[in-house]
């Protein structure tokens, strides 16, 4: 949680408890219809130990769950967020499908890419 509220600058929406499960949502706060929850992987009473350990072996190779954002300006929002100890994977590039974008790894090795956001759209 601290690192999409004290890095990412998200606000902290829902913060439930159920019984031994626990899940945070979190969002931009200049977007208030947009919202990631945050819980632990494979959790339920519905999955194998087998499961959880192929979840959390995706995880880790970034192929199970990702975010895609946006910033105004890429490398500053890069700069910023790499500077907080980030896992970073990839640093601001020029893709050959045309976005310049960067990627990172959430504490919870979760994949965030950050594309530049075109100029028509701010």
């Amino acid at each position: 949680m601290a690192f999409y509220r004290d890095v990412l600058g998200f606000e902290v929406r829902l913060d439930v408890g159920y019984g031994d499960m626990r899940w945070i949502t979190v969002g931009p706060k200049d977007q208030p219809d947009t919202a990631i929850v945050l819980h632990p992987p494979g959790v339920g009473n519905d999955i194998t130990d087998d499961e959880r350990e192929t979840i959390l072996a995706l995880i880790a190779k970034g192929t199970y769950f990702g975010i895609n954002l946006a910033a105004d300006d890429l490398d500053e929002t890069f700069a910023a967020i790499a500077a907080s100890g980030v896992d970073v994977v990839q640093e601001p590039i020029e893709q050959d499908y045309g976005v310049r974008d960067a990627a990172v790894r959430d504490p919870a090795g979760n994949l965030i890419r950050i594309q530049q956001r075109a100029k028509e759209d701010h």
